[in-house]
This record gives C-alpha cells, structure tokens and sequence, in this order.
C-alpha cells in the first residue's frame, strides 16, 4: 500500500492510496468466500465449495465490486494509523482507479484531531475573585429571613414601599400585548425592584380597584433584545393592598431559623455559608480564567464536525430544559428575543471556545501523563447507576462502552484541571 498525504486544511486530510495486486488479492479471496456461504454447488454441501470452484459459479462483476469495497474498508483505518493521524468521522471514500487483480487507487478525506500547540501552563497570570463577606451581604440574608416571616394583612388605604400589591397587568409595544408582559394576581412587594424601573413607583399611592397606565421604557441592556430600550405601556389593575409586618431582627427571630441561641450566633452561621459559597464560586472562577488563559495562550484550530457536535449538544441541553417548562425551542428563542440566525452565531462562539478548551486541556493531560484509575470509572458509574435507578433508558446508556470512555475522558479533564490549579497556586509554607 503506498499513502500519499495532502493537508486541505489545520483539521482536515486527504489521503490518495494505492494497493498493490498482493492486497487485491487478499480482498478478492474474502469476497469469494463471503459471496460463496449460501452458494450451493453440486457435490458440495451449501457453502463448502473450495474457493476456486465457488469462484467459476459467482459473478465476475459481484466478486470484483465486493472485493474493492473490502480492500477500500480493511485498508482506510490502516492508512491513517501509518500515517499517524485520528480522523474524528468516518473517512469520505471516493475510488479514483479500480483495475481487478492489477490496481485501486482511492482518495479518503477527513477531519482529523488536530495538532496543538500548547502554551505555557504554569505562572498563569490569573486573578482570584475575593470571598470576603461584608457586614451588608450578612444584612442582605437576615432582611431576606424576615421577609419570609412577615406576616401580611390587607389593607383599605393606598400602597406604600414596602407593602405586597396583588396585580393584573398587561405589557404592550406599540398597542400590542408582548409575551412574557402579563400576569394575573401577581404579588409584588413595592420597592423590591422585581419590575423595570418606574414599575413598582409608578404603584405607590393607589390603592385596590385603582387602573393605571404606566408607560415605561426598558433598559437598554435587557436581556430580551427585542424589548431592550423599547418604549411600552403597562395596563395595571391593582386588586388587593397588602400590609407587610416584619419581624424584629432579634433573638427571637434566630431561634425561629434552627439551632440558635441568639442573633449572634445566626448572623456567625450566615457568615460561614456565604463564605463557603464565595469560595466554591471563587474556585470555579479561578477554574475557568486558568482554561481559558491557557487557551489563549495556545494555537488550536478547531475540527468544523467538534464544532457542529457542541453546538447539537447546546441546543440539546436547551431544548430539554424548555420541555421541562412545557416551551419549544422556539419559545426559548422567542423570550431570548432572537432569531434562529443570531442564536447560532451566538452558541458557535460558545460551542468553539468549549473544543478549544477540551483539546487544550486533552493535550496537557497527555503531556503531563494525568490519567485515571479504572476503579474510579467504576465508581463513578456505580454513583450514576443509583441516580438513574429510575429510568431504565438512562440505565442502559450507562452499559455502552462509548458512554465509559466519555466518563473516563471527563474524569481526566476535571483531573487536569486540578492539576493546573495546583502549578499556578503559590506554594503554601508551614
């Protein structure tokens, strides 16, 4: 077999093979025997003719086609393991010169994992966010605990800060209902900031049975492009004023919320969890800045077929989290204020940024020689087989192979990036 290799591309090949007589031969010898196993010959038990027997009873043209596609499917993964490359999809195959007994030539194209370059992966320079909690965050907790203690009593006078209307509302742009801009009895606490500025204001002072018109502008940064700085009119009946009475922040209120002998001991308690909670989303920060520094430190092309399987996997996870809503995709575009076009562009950003970073990090772990046990696979699909105990489906995605190799493949990833926490952390000194 003579290989000859043209690069189209940072992530794809193409292969021009040329196979000897001796290889034709061998292909041509399996086709008969395989064209042959049904084949009745007489004095022959069915399929037991000697091959050149069985070969003058079948059709020249039958022999010489299934032999060229087992040359052509026995060589091609050979071709590319010679010529060190891994393609990421079954190669195209395209027979250029096809001469039973004497010659075949056939070109495979494919993308291939592509060569990496990795930059440097120690001495990052990445910053960490701060965990410190401020008396203020302590505060924020202890309002939100009262809050869900207040007690509330309707009231026959005018809405002030701080008291719960119940509303129905109707959100229009240009004299049209807009979806997502209505609710009926919705309960708004006045000065929570819940709604767009002048909302919750423009409610203050009126009282149940009052209509009112509140024609507000959005943010500019609205997270729905079509309403972002767009001008529109709320049509608000407000049907019931409610009275909030919250409770004093005192002793008695932290026995209420567990084990507490006293505020001091609840707000030392508040303190523990938001600092343990900065830190996790600190740590995951730090993550994510370090991948993404050794990313840009790095030449990485990215394969079109990695590319299109991340974004399928976005849309996926998208679309499953919409149904759980009982939405379409097209509901989530619809609230995202977006166009099929816009989202795409926008996840292929996302979508190219991920292979970048599993490649990267797929590289590092080759280099640095990270691997993981074949016990802690296991135990990670033992862990998963007790969550999926309930849906047989899942449970029998967990038996394929593939779905191993995919969990050893995240295991290693996490184990990397682990690692290169612990080379850009300062060294810590007894």
């Amino acid at each position: 077999m003579k290989t000859t290799i043209k690069k189209l591309s940072a992530t794809k090949v193409e292969l021009k093979v040329t196979l000897s007589p001796a290889e034709l031969e061998r292909a041509k010898n399996q086709a008969i025997d395989r064209l042959s196993q049904d084949l009745r010959v007489p004095g022959f038990r069915k399929g037991k003719a000697p091959r050149k027997v069985a070969a003058q009873h079948l059709s020249a043209n039958d022999i010489n086609s299934t032999a060229a596609d087992i040359a052509v499917r026995t060589t091609v993964p050979v071709a590319f393991t010679e010529a060190k490359l891994n393609p990421l999809v079954i190669p195209n195959v395209n027979i250029t010169k096809y001469v039973p007994d004497e010659t075949l030539e056939y070109v495979a194209t494919a993308e291939i994992l592509p060569e990496v370059k990795l930059g440097k992966f120690k001495k990052l320079k990445v910053k960490k966010l701060p965990t410190a909690v401020s008396p203020a965050d302590i505060q924020e907790i202890l309002d939100r605990i009262a809050t869900s203690y207040a007690k509330k009593q309707t009231v026959k006078r005018p809405a002030a800060l701080g008291d719960e209307v119940i509303i129905d509302f109707v959100g229009k742009k240009d004299d049209i209902a807009f979806d997502g801009g209505s609710a009926k009895d919705y309960a708004l606490t006045l000065g929570s900031n819940h709604f767009i500025p002048g909302f919750e204001d423009g409610l203050v002072g009126k009282a149940s049975g009052d209509k009112v018109e509140l024609p507000l502008t959005f943010p500019k940064d609205y997270h729905n492009k079509n309403l972002a700085g767009a001008k529109v009119v709320f049509e608000v009946l407000v049907k019931q004023v409610n009275q909030v009475t919250k409770p004093k922040q005192d002793d008695a209120l932290a026995k209420k919320c567990g084990p507490f002998k006293n505020l001091t001991e609840l707000k030392a308690d508040i303190k523990k969890n938001l600092t343990a909670q900065n830190e996790a989303r600190a740590l995951e920060h730090y993550k994510d800045s370090l991948v993404n520094a050794l990313v840009a430190g790095s030449k990485i092309p990215t394969p079109d077929i990695l590319v299109s399987d991340q974004l399928n996997f976005i849309k996926e996870d998208i679309t499953r989290n919409a149904a759980s809503r009982g939405q379409k995709f097209e509901d989530y575009l619809a609230e995202a204020g977006q166009t099929v076009e816009e989202w795409e562009k926008e996840a292929t950003k996302l979508a190219t940024a991920r292979v970048k970073a599993s490649l990267a990090l797929q590289v590092l772990a080759r280099e640095q020689n990270i691997t993981v046990e074949d016990q802690v696979v296991e135990a990670k699909i033992a862990e998963l087989r007790d969550v999926y105990q309930k849906s047989p489906e899942a449970l029998k995605n967990l038996q394929d192979p593939r779905v191993h190799a995919d969990i050893r493949n995240r295991l290693t990833i996490e184990k990397t990036v682990d690692y290169l926490v612990s080379v850009n952390s300062p060294a810590k000194t007894s």
